[in-house]
């Protein structure tokens, strides 16, 4: 087995534990009940770690883990949408406000044509 992350953040480590675990990499978690004894050894010793299995699939477990830690490369910048005009800021796909996608082409405007009084029915 070889340790591939630690980290103070528990829910982190799970999370992790989970992508590894969607590429088919076994992994477990140690040191997950060690935070009751901070203080009285030092705080890093307690932090949970991640183990992958087979030490075979290490590299590719840090590699994995690597990208999934790595921020984001770009955020788009913010956007108009076409249907209500609500500004959206550039990591969402959708209007909030009306759920008009970023793609969405704008409707063509309908002509109001009036009805002459002969038109209308009685």
């Amino acid at each position: 087995m070889t340790k591939v992350y630690s980290t103070k953040d528990l829910l982190m480590i799970a999370h992790l534990k989970n992508v590894l675990a969607s590429y088919g990499i076994r992994c477990i978690t140690r040191k997950t009940d060690l935070i009751s004894a901070a203080g009285e050894i030092p705080p890093t010793e307690c932090w949970p770690e991640l183990w992958v299995i087979d030490d075979n699939k290490a590299l590719k477990a840090k590699a994995i883990l690597k990208k999934t830690l790595a921020p984001i490369a770009s955020v788009k910048k913010p956007w108009h949408c076409v249907a209500c005009n609500e500004v959206i800021e550039g990591q969402f796909l959708e209007c909030w406000k009306c759920g008009r996608s970023r793609e969405a082409k704008k409707r063509p405007s309908a002509k109001v044509v009036p009805i002459s009084r002969a038109q209308r029915k009685p």
